[in-house]
């Protein structure tokens, strides 16, 4: 696939050096000649410098071949400037990064699909609903829903004492009267594998679980958590997503945000009634204790600085917050962050990657979801008639050994998926994958 990528910041980085990986052939575009050679330093793309709005430059970067133009800049009017030229010019699909909830009004897309955007994405505000998510089911640090909710994935650490340590997942299962969940996936020692019947649970383990609507309150209880009710919350830092986070909240929770610049407070107090806005370095502690810190729920922290959001979210654990999420944009952080107990990182770039990677597969692919911490990835596709899953029961698919069909949607229901389950056409089906090309993975479903 011939992709064009406008902008090389972070974003747009992470992306063409996944995309290249892939075997697409991307060019990227930016005015910094500076970030241009860091890009051509870690990945095997060509560059183009100039602005993404400029005929000329869009020329050089072959745009009449491009199959997908992905314009990230931290511009959203060059990034919609950008995808209306491409197209013009002959891009076959375009994707554009936005900062207006508006414009994903459906009247709203219509306009902007008129004008030659195909789709849009706002990587904060879905960086805010996996937060709003992820806090009202706080057993878990990730939380993803497939199918409106009829199958969800939910990823818990074992703790000291949880009723499963010790046990096979054949032992800790066998009771079961009707599979409801299943451990699809364990994280131990920074390393991801795919469980087997005899494999053994351990203090500390990262589970990826697979449950049904049904399913959750028993998965709770096997895997020794419980959910906590959330009713205080503190948003360190006033950020785009933190106002999502808290304009979702505001009148369920009581919610204190903490923002350093003054003028961002004053925006902040006439947007908000119910919620307190305190001016103040979330780097002080003794600020953080003097707006009680030590009777929060919830902590969130979401500055434009990783380290702060880190260093904030240990000094709740600390004090005894029982939920900690921080924004670590950094990738290198990310183990860190996890290793010293912070519950949730949220990650723009993994996001957005989520959300783009699924345009670049000549496949049915429905959603994509990076997981944080590991080489893994969620994928869900519709199963098309007489494709090779729907050929014989999972187990004798010679399906890729490091993935795993965790559940299935079908007919508005959702069904754990086990070695004898057959795959229909229309089928939901949702895969967790180990460092495999989705691509692979998506011919069984084509």
């Amino acid at each position: 696939m011939n992709i064009v990528i406008a902008g090389a910041g972070e974003v747009g980085t992470h992306l063409s050096k996944l995309l290249s990986e892939d075997s697409h052939s991307i060019v990227v575009v930016d005015p910094s000649e500076e970030r241009l050679r860091a890009v051509e330093s870690g990945t095997d793309v060509v560059t183009v410098q100039g602005s993404a709005t400029s005929l000329e430059v869009l020329e050089r970067a072959s745009i009449h071949r491009a199959d997908l133009l992905i314009a990230v800049t931290p511009s959203e009017d060059t990034n919609i400037v950008t995808c209306m030229l491409g197209k013009k010019m002959g891009a076959k699909q375009t994707v554009a990064r936005i900062d207006h909830n508006e414009y994903l009004d459906v009247e709203n897309r219509r306009t902007f699909t008129h004008a030659g955007i195909d789709n849009m994405f706002y990587p904060e505000k879905i960086a805010a609903s996996e937060i709003v998510n992820l806090l009202s089911q706080t057993s878990t640090s990730e939380y993803i829903e497939f199918a409106n909710g009829r199958l969800v994935m939910m990823v818990f650490t074992l703790d000291d004492g949880a009723p499963i340590v010790g046990k096979t997942i054949a032992e800790a299962t066998h009771q079961a009267k009707k599979l409801e969940y299943r451990v699809i996936a364990i994280n131990r020692s920074e390393k991801t594998i795919i469980p087997h019947r005899f494999d053994t649970f351990e203090v500390g383990d990262q589970l990826y679980m697979m449950t049904t609507r049904n399913g959750m309150s028993e998965m709770l209880e096997f895997s020794g958590k419980e959910n906590i009710e959330v009713h205080n919350m503190i948003i360190l830092g006033g950020s785009r997503i933190g106002i999502k986070v808290a304009t979702s909240l505001d009148r369920r929770l009581n919610i204190k945000i903490i923002e350093q610049q003054k003028e961002r407070c004053v925006k902040l107090a006439e947007m908000f009634k119910n919620a307190m806005i305190i001016n103040g370095d979330g780097r002080n502690a003794d600020l953080l204790l003097e707006e009680g810190l030590q009777k929060t729920d919830a902590f969130v922290a979401v500055t434009g600085s990783s380290e702060i959001n880190i260093l904030a979210c240990l000094l709740a654990k600390q004090i005894g917050v029982q939920r900690t999420i921080a924004e670590v944009e950094n990738l290198d952080y990310i183990q860190l962050a996890e290793s010293i107990g912070i519950n949730t990182i949220i990650n723009k770039k993994l996001i957005t990657a989520g959300h783009i990677f699924k345009f670049t597969q000549n496949t049915n692919m429905q959603a994509m979801k990076y997981l944080t911490g590991s080489d893994a990835e969620v994928l869900e596709f519709i199963a098309k008639t007489g494709c090779r899953a729907s050929k014989a029961a999972i187990k004798d698919l010679d399906f890729p050994k490091n993935a795993i069909i965790g559940g299935i949607v079908r007919g508005g229901k959702g069904i754990i998926a086990t070695g004898v389950t057959e795959v229909n056409a229309g089928d939901h089906v949702i895969v967790f994958a180990l460092d495999v090309d989705a691509a692979v993975v998506g011919e069984f479903f084509r």
